[in-house]
């Protein structure tokens, strides 16, 4: 009885009014929602973190587990050359490893370590194996050509083969480096000069005995590895009278010595 009273006691005035407070009420609901400008800024900021590709910038390498072995092995090989320490993995090691080591060791002592390095990653055996089955012939430096490109795109980036004259006739003993994925890594050309250039024209000469002249072109980071040319002489090599980059990543000074490194 009470409860029907009560019932009967709600007039449709105050009904109504609440049917509109709620109406009006909902409106204000809405103001919880994300503002548009924060969804948008966000958006943004999201695209803004995406891998970055070679068209916009840094280079991207998707490196399979055939890869991170063969960069981790260098890496680990160069440390225990030097007795340096890297806490990273994968190129990144590599880069910090050969960072430490330009700025610990004079150039000459760098070159040194980097051919000390590789002659203890490969065994003797397959090096004197190598040189006593491949002289030098149009077939072993073109052989040498194609087989950096198939198994040292880890290290360099991608690269193909092109033909170049020698002794009169065209061969295919060229590797072109679209973009040196050590040069672009490091950014710096004492290093690229130092730890790459340098040591690896001294090893493949003395241990495969095939002399090879890599030319790298410091403006776009592309290089030439010319297989069966003696590189010039230290004083007539263009490449060891470069300054460095300005945004250097060694943290050193930006002059140069006739010895191509970053001071």
């Amino acid at each position: 009885m009470e409860a029907k009273l009560i019932l009967q006691s709600r007039s449709p005035t105050a009904t109504s009014s609440r049917r509109v407070e709620g109406r009006r009420c909902r409106p204000v609901r809405s103001v919880l929602a994300r503002p548009t400008e924060n969804f948008v800024t966000e958006r943004l900021r999201l695209k803004m973190l995406k891998p970055v590709d070679t068209e916009a910038g840094t280079s991207v390498h998707n490196d399979n587990w055939f890869d991170l072995l063969a960069i981790n092995y260098l890496s680990e090989t160069l440390q225990a050359a030097t007795g340096l320490k890297s806490m990273r993995s994968g190129y990144e090691s590599l880069v910090e490893t050969t960072a430490m080591m330009s700025k610990r060791f004079s150039t000459k002592t760098q070159q040194k370590l980097v051919v000390k390095a590789l002659e203890s990653a490969i065994p003797k055996l397959i090096l004197d194996t190598i040189r006593t089955l491949l002289p030098q012939s149009q077939f072993t430096r073109e052989y040498f050509a194609a087989f950096t490109t198939v198994f040292f795109a880890w290290l360099i980036g991608p690269s193909e083969v092109r033909e170049s004259e020698f002794e009169g006739r065209r061969e295919k003993n060229v590797v072109y480096v679209k973009k040196c994925r050590f040069l672009e890594q490091s950014n710096c050309v004492g290093m690229c000069i130092n730890l790459c250039k340098m040591p690896s024209q001294t090893f493949i000469k003395d241990s495969l005995g095939m002399p090879v002249n890599m030319v790298p072109n410091f403006d776009d980071m592309s290089c030439e590895m010319i297989f069966g040319q003696d590189p010039p002489a230290s004083n007539d090599d263009p490449a060891l009278k470069q300054p460095c980059y300005k945004l250097c990543k060694a943290n050193q000074m930006h002059t140069v010595k006739s010895s191509g490194q970053c001071l």
